[in-house]
């Protein structure tokens, strides 16, 4: 049963604004944390001075700030914040609170061009992998679609799930065809990516996948009123002068370029966008005016803690971060079940 509790312009900016502090400090504690620990007083110090031109820490320890932690906590932060909104308008759209973001087999397209592009030397230039993940991920999405009807007609839940299904187990066999063929050098990169790798951050990487978020993030809020009425009924949505077919049809292209970027440059990292989303509707209820702001914060703090515990668990050396999740996954899906037991 959905949940709509009162939703105000000003408890959406308190709500949001309680996030961002949190999601701050959580990165001031990232930033401290890691194989050389970095007192979090001089953290603090060392962003304070570096405003005003004065550092008062060493070379090294500035390297591994400015150069390692910080970058890789940004992207950490703008893929965790994209999964969860993913996750937020396909749990909507399908009306499965289960919903995975990869639900339309984005990740399966996104592996099958990274992979690839693993195999042809893609990775000598500039974004060469991300670049075919990404297109592959496209691929995916236009497939999708037009399998479910979407250039002809309605687009159905039931046949935008089963295509979704049906495409990524077609690419899910390309994938272990590829995988069972591959020499050992490349089978690790490989394999690597396909758990999630956030250690690539670069500069420019960033800021694509910031600028893509921020855009779809105002392109979805825009329709977080519609959004709402979908979720309640089609029909009453339809009554009240939504078009809903057009309405879904957006916010599944929009949703899936977001996730087409986040995959293509981060990997295939699980769960965050099934959790996130359940969580935050179990705290703040189903209206998503608050749900997609809070949800993308959340999001960006479970993915910054779940990589800095990827980081220093087994340091030097470190967890691809989809590991993490999936162990965070797996209690909660057994938590939900014996939840909906009870």
């Amino acid at each position: 049963m959905l949940i709509y509790r009162r939703v105000t312009l000003s408890r959406v900016l308190q709500i949001s604004s309680l996030m961002i502090l949190f999601l701050l400090a959580l990165c001031f504690i990232s930033l401290s944390v890691g194989s050389v620990h970095i007192a979090l007083g001089k953290v603090l110090n060392f962003l304070f001075s570096a405003l005003t031109g004065k550092t008062s820490v060493s070379s090294e320890e500035e390297l591994i700030l400015f150069s390692v932690r910080l970058p890789r906590i940004v992207f950490a932060a703008i893929v965790g914040a994209a999964l969860s909104l993913g996750g937020v308008i396909f749990q909507a759209i399908l009306r499965n609170p289960l919903a995975d973001p990869y639900i339309l087999g984005i990740s399966g397209g996104s592996a099958l061009g990274a992979i690839i592009g693993i195999l042809i030397g893609a990775g000598t230039f500039y974004l060469g992998i991300p670049l075919l993940a990404f297109l592959g991920a496209l691929v995916t999405v236009f497939l999708v679609f037009v399998m479910a009807g979407g250039t002809r007609g309605p687009l159905m839940d039931n046949s935008l799930l089963l295509s979704g299904v049906v495409v990524n187990a077609f690419f899910s066999a390309a994938i272990l065809f590829f995988l069972s063929i591959v020499n050992s050098m490349e089978l690790h990169s490989i394999t690597f990516w396909l758990m999630g790798d956030l250690s690539s951050a670069s500069a420019k990487e960033i800021g694509i996948a910031g600028f893509c978020l921020l855009a779809g993030f105002i392109l979805l809020y825009a329709q977080a009123r519609k959004l709402n009425l979908i979720v309640q009924g089609e029909d009453t949505a339809q009554h009240l002068g939504v078009n809903v077919e057009r309405t879904k049809q957006w916010l599944v292209i929009v949703t899936s370029l977001i996730i087409s970027v986040a995959v293509s440059l981060a990997g295939i990292i699980g769960f965050v966008g099934i959790m996130v989303p359940h969580l935050m509707r179990l705290f703040f209820g189903s209206d998503h005016r608050l749900i997609i702001p809070v949800s993308a914060l959340f999001g960006a703090s479970f993915l910054i803690v779940a990589d800095t515990i990827a980081r220093v668990v087994f340091a030097p050396a470190e967890l691809p971060v989809g590991v993490i999740t999936a162990l965070c996954g797996a209690p909660y899906f057994i938590f939900l079940l014996k939840r909906k037991a009870l």
